[in-house]
């Protein structure tokens, strides 16, 4: 069984063939898979972990790609599932010079926005080792109850819980509703990792320690802001830490954000394996883990396309030293 499995949205990707333009110019669009959380899952099988993905694409040409796609990875998609009611979503993209995003999402309804309990086995989560999920699947109503459902089988069976949540405004019926939603599952959460882009609509404050005891008082054990070509910070109950970013020439930053969460996912099973607890893992440590992370994220940025950039363990230790 798989030591980690993810839950989401698995889409389509296309991103415009030139860069820093709007959608509105761009000449034409390269087709590529996409969605974190899938991101994330063949981000640890590359890093040497099995990893597992729940989630919904539409039966569909676009869904019999993505999922062949993640299977070819390494990723074990025995509780993803079809839907014939609703076809796969697509996101159109734009890069900016400024690493900022033009996103339009093709998803009314998208396949991911069906997803239900009754999609996948619940002894598929219990065997796991981790279970992480984005805000995305928070948005309309079965996929949230899916979501909800999902973690607290994983919560009841003692996994380790990773949350990374994605503001996408025009996804959302509300700003406000996505302040409320976003954070009310951090009671749930081992480990939260949130961009600086998206920090003070999670958290309610631009303050980094204001929001990251927000974060901690709510249950979680480790609070990262990343912050792409600034690096990352990081808070636990016992300190604090800020990881300096490794320099690479940047090709594109999209996976970016889910490569690092890989890396931390990985490296973080490692420590729990040896017999540690995310209580009990020292702040030296958690910042060589976030090092890391770090180096993962910054390869990713390397090549064109979240899944095909994603690097191997050997690659990133070899990039390390």
């Amino acid at each position: 069984m798989p030591d980690v499995i993810t839950l989401g949205e698995l889409i389509i990707d296309f991103v415009s063939t030139k860069e820093d333009v709007s959608l509105k110019d761009a000449p034409g669009f390269t087709k590529a898979p996409g969605g974190a959380p899938a991101n994330v899952a063949v981000g640890v099988v590359r890093l040497g972990r099995t990893a597992g993905f729940i989630g919904k694409v539409g039966d569909d040409p676009f869904g019999h790609y993505l999922a062949d796609v993640v299977q070819s990875a390494g990723v074990d998609i025995s509780n993803m599932s079809y839907s014939k009611e609703a076809r796969t979503a697509l996101a159109l993209i734009a890069v900016l010079s400024d690493g900022s995003k033009d996103l339009f999402f093709y998803r009314n309804p998208g396949a991911d926005m069906t997803l239900s309990p009754s999609d996948f086995d619940d002894d598929y989560i219990r065997s796991a080792k981790a279970f992480h999920f984005g805000s995305i699947s928070l948005i309309d109503e079965s996929p949230r109850e899916a979501t909800l459902h999902a973690v607290n089988v994983a919560k009841d069976a003692g996994l380790l819980i990773s949350y990374d949540p994605n503001y996408r405004p025009s996804l959302w019926p509300s700003e406000q509703e996505a302040r409320e939603r976003m954070p009310s599952v951090f009671e749930y959460c081992d480990v939260v990792k949130i961009s600086d882009e998206e920090w003070e609509v999670v958290t309610g404050t631009e303050d980094f320690d204001k929001g990251c005891d927000k974060v901690l008082a709510a249950g979680p054990k480790l609070v990262i802001i990343s912050m792409g070509e600034k690096g990352c910070t990081y808070k636990t109950a016992s300190g604090s830490g800020q990881i300096e970013p490794y320099q690479v020439e940047v090709a594109e930053t999209i996976g970016a954000g889910d490569g690092f969460t890989a890396a931390l996912l990985v490296r973080l099973l490692d420590e729990l394996d040896a017999g540690q607890s995310l209580d009990t893992i020292p702040n030296d440590k958690i910042e060589s883990i976030l090092r890391f992370a770090n180096a993962v994220g910054a390869l990713t940025c390397t090549k064109v396309g979240a899944i095909p950039a994603l690097p191997t363990r050997e690659e990133a230790e070899a990039f390390v030293q």
